[in-house]
């Protein structure tokens, strides 16, 4: 009897402990419960991983796109400098001075008539006087040629200087372009500054040669007036007369 009143003493102390242990596992809803799953922690850092990969490549790409456009920009950037103006007015000075040319101009039907006129063959029933006269007008040709060209020397060396300033101000530009437009710019400028040049140099060649030319032609019609002359004088009746001459009045009358 004691033995089996000790077991079920326990069998009575089990039942009544087990409502109690068990009461904590049934209080706490099913979706509390954390579990850890290391195969699904290690898929998510993955995934994280790659779409911060993609985020960086993207920042990456944009930043590229970004300096790409800021290159096109430097090379559609104009050159902020311009040696036109001042190209344009040595040109139109030098070009005043040729238009300003004494006498006969640089146009060839006043060239053809003014040479028709003065340094063609000496017209045999022109007077002294006319031939005096066309002498004269042919020396003022000739010095008027000589000052025109001294006057599109002095220009042209007067450019020199303004020529080398421009030249170092597009030089240091072309050297400091920023763009692909800028050089391109700084050389075609480059480019006019030596047709400038050029066009002066032209200028002086012309101006020499005009004054050379009236310079032969002067001398070869007062050859061929020279001839006419001595033609004139040396025709009997026309030229000298021998005559007497009393240079010394006699003291007795």
């Amino acid at each position: 009897m004691t033995l089996r009143r000790t077991r079920a003493a326990r069998l009575a102390a089990a039942l009544l402990i087990a409502p109690v242990a068990l009461a904590p596992m049934l209080a706490t809803p099913a979706h509390a419960i954390i579990v850890f799953d290391p195969s699904n922690y290690a898929q998510n850092v993955l995934t994280a991983a790659r779409a911060l990969q993609q985020i960086t490549n993207q920042i990456t790409s944009l930043q590229n796109e970004a300096q790409m456009l800021i290159n096109q920009a430097k090379n559609l950037a104009s050159l902020p400098i311009s040696s036109l103006q001042q190209i344009q007015q040595s040109v139109q000075k030098t070009q005043q001075l040729l238009q300003q040319a004494q006498n006969i101009a640089y146009d060839v039907k006043q060239i053809d008539q003014v040479f028709s006129q003065k340094y063609a063959n000496v017209s045999l029933s022109a007077s002294d006087q006319q031939l005096v006269a066309d002498a004269r007008s042919r020396w003022q040709n000739t010095v008027g040629g000589l000052q025109d060209a001294m006057k599109v020397q002095a220009t042209v060396v007067g450019n020199i200087d303004t020529n080398r300033t421009e030249m170092s101000r597009l030089v240091g530009a072309s050297q400091g372009a920023t763009g692909a437009l800028q050089a391109t710019q700084a050389g075609n400028q480059l480019l006019a500054l030596q047709a400038q040049q050029l066009a002066d140099l032209t200028a002086v060649v012309a101006a020499n040669g005009r004054a050379q030319a009236l310079t032969d032609a002067e001398r070869a019609a007062a050859a061929e007036q020279g001839r006419e002359q001595r033609r004139r004088f040396l025709t009997p009746g026309v030229g000298y007369q021998p005559g007497n001459a009393r240079m010394f009045q006699n003291s007795g009358n």
